[in-house]
């Protein structure tokens, strides 16, 4: 399925996705559902298991391990390697990971419900766009 949309998912988004319901669960029935893959670097994962495992979630280490394995497989992890690309300037050193992931992933969107990513989305060659923008290229995709 070479036609399905490569797709950058922030910790946040990819959190929230993982663990509450609602309308941010629907991305995670869509990766489930294979109408998109997410795109993945050592970098993003390290930052996942590291919020995973915040006290506020209350997730024992089964639960993390459980949440990864409903993710990680539908992900295409992609190597950053030196010499990085250049990418915007970003208010947030944290989030140059994901910018650099879409970059070199050639994912076809970023995202995010932060407004650090979300103010470059003029300046970047991938749609930084946000979930309920996502939920709707989505629905346009499988209604095709």
């Amino acid at each position: 399925m070479s036609n399905q949309l490569r797709v950058v998912l922030d910790t946040n988004v990819l959190v929230s996705a993982l663990i509450f319901s609602g309308n941010i669960a629907k991305i995670r029935k869509a990766w489930q559902s294979y109408l998109f893959i997410p795109l993945a670097s050592s970098t993003t994962i390290t930052e996942l298991i590291r919020v995973l495992a915040y006290p506020k979630f209350k997730l024992r280490k089964t639960d993390q391990e459980d949440l990864l394995s409903d993710y990680l497989p539908f992900c295409d992890t992609v190597k950053i390697t030196e010499p990085l690309p250049n990418i915007p300037s970003c208010r947030d050193i944290f989030n140059e990971p994901f910018l650099l992931l879409a970059l070199v992933g050639n994912a076809d969107y970023l995202i995010t419900g932060d407004a650090d990513l979300l103010t470059l989305k003029d300046d970047f060659s991938c749609p930084i766009i946000t979930v309920d923008d996502f939920l709707k290229v989505i629905a346009s995709s499988s209604n095709n």
